[in-house]
């Protein structure tokens, strides 16, 4: 998928000369927690997130420092710091260094950058005028909507069959050649042997994102792969043991 697969295209925004309390009042009213800031041509200019609105001035959590660390910062960040929780405007207190992506790239690239920046929204830009935003929300959206459905009664166990083999042959990690299903009126039955629970987890949710997989029965046994040791049984063999 690309990033236009999932972004948002309707988005609100601020302008730069906006009041502050003006763009407090928007991100309530809308339920967001970032406002792209938008100049009157649509180009990007910054954004003003929750983060940046932590530290008022009308809180009384302005940051205070001690003395010797305030010497060590110097007055032009002590300057900084003022204006970012004093600020009336909104392109005194935003974020004007902003992380963006392209519409045509791909989403795990979206991804990427969210999990390595810890940032919740990307703004998509093309030559830096604003034409939507990636959230969080819009991803979750995304994969619902890929998530399979029901289908209809009449997909064939061979079928089945057939997609979990393909399924099994594009994962590195699978067990090709020690574990096999076996697919019974939907019903799919996992044999043989693995290395450990990871495994057995990762195989289940591979046949259940099958489509007309009804349910998935675990008869995997785990052996310990260094010693040969049986580490634990398929349920049906451990309630025969005890």
């Amino acid at each position: 998928m690309k990033v236009s697969d999932a972004m948002t295209r309707q988005v609100a925004t601020i302008a730069p000369r906006a009041n502050i309390s003006d763009a407090m009042r928007l991100m309530l009213r809308t339920h967001i927690s970032g406002l792209p800031v938008v100049d009157r041509k649509g180009m990007l200019v910054g954004i003003l997130t929750e983060g940046d609105l932590m530290r008022r001035g009308e809180l009384g959590t302005e940051q205070k420092h001690p003395r010797w660390l305030s010497f060590l910062m110097g007055p032009g960040r002590l300057a900084r710091e003022y204006v970012d929780s004093h600020g009336c405007t909104v392109e005194e207190v935003m974020t004007p260094e902003v992380i963006t992506i392209h519409r045509e790239a791909p989403l795990a690239e979206a991804v990427n950058l969210m999990e390595e920046r810890q940032i919740r929204r990307i703004p998509v830009v093309h030559q830096g005028r604003l034409e939507g935003i990636l959230s969080r929300a819009d991803l979750m959206r995304a994969a619902l909507s890929r998530t399979p459905g029901l289908v209809s009664a009449d997909t064939s166990d061979a079928t089945i069959s057939e997609r979990i083999a393909m399924e099994f042959d594009s994962q590195s990690w699978a067990p090709r050649t020690t574990a096999h299903a076996d697919v019974r009126r939907g019903v799919v039955h996992l044999h043989g042997v693995i290395v450990n629970d990871a495994m057995r987890d990762a195989l289940r949710v591979l046949v259940e994102n099958i489509p007309g997989v009804i349910r998935v029965e675990d008869e995997l046994t785990t052996v310990e792969p260094m010693s040969g040791q049986i580490v634990s049984l398929p349920p049906d063999r451990q309630a025969g043991l005890s």
